[in-house]
């Protein structure tokens, strides 16, 4: 098995693409990127350099995705969703010289395994993506994401839980804390403000 590179995309030779990964037209994948196997780069997405990428993610069209990110295996990325990497983001320092690479510190955005960004979303960073998590379409991200959260807004604030399946969770009757997934039946334990599954 090998990558497929459309020839509208732009793939710098440092980058790492992994087997069965198919980056689309206009898309481009910079310097020392790293992306996984089975993966799915969208349409005029942007993965910035030295972007740390894992298996079987699926960045839409037009995501933007800057260094020094890194998404675990599994992580889905909505159209035109935004990751950021300046927290104190100017064009020039205080004298208004142009600022370049060495004039600011990158600060990443880390996306932990399975969580799904929604379309049109922005993760400011630095925060962090819980595993499984999901962040609605045109939520703000100012603030870390704990583990099976569903958030939502601007900024975004956790209006529910989530299971593996992307399936709002239902509180279980007479069992204060114990929520389930109606898509699989798993059971999950909330406590001080965290979500567990049972094993």
């Amino acid at each position: 098995m090998s990558s497929r590179i459309q020839p509208t995309a732009q793939v710098d030779e440092t980058a790492t693409i992994g087997d069965g990964t198919t980056v689309w037209d206009l898309a481009q994948v910079r310097e020392d990127a790293r992306l996984g196997s089975g993966c799915i780069v969208g349409r005029g997405a942007y993965v910035g350099p030295g972007v740390r990428i894992g298996d079987n993610v699926k960045l839409q069209n037009y995501a933007l995705v800057y260094e020094p990110a890194v998404l675990a295996d599994g992580v889905f990325v909505g159209p035109a969703a935004v990751f950021t990497n300046d927290h104190f983001p100017r064009s020039v320092d205080p004298q208004g010289r142009l600022k370049r690479g060495g004039d600011w510190e990158a600060v990443a955005v880390v996306v932990a395994e399975g969580a799904s960004i929604g379309a049109r979303s922005v993760c400011v960073a630095p925060v962090h993506i819980g595993r499984w998590a999901l962040v609605a379409a045109g939520a703000v991200v100012t603030r870390d994401v704990p583990d099976f959260a569903l958030v939502a807004g601007v900024p975004a604030r956790r209006i529910g839980w989530v299971g593996r399946a992307g399936v709002r969770l239902a509180a279980r009757d007479g069992e204060l804390g114990v929520w389930e997934c109606p898509e699989t039946g798993e059971l999950y334990d909330e406590k001080d403000g965290e979500l567990v599954e049972r094993s």
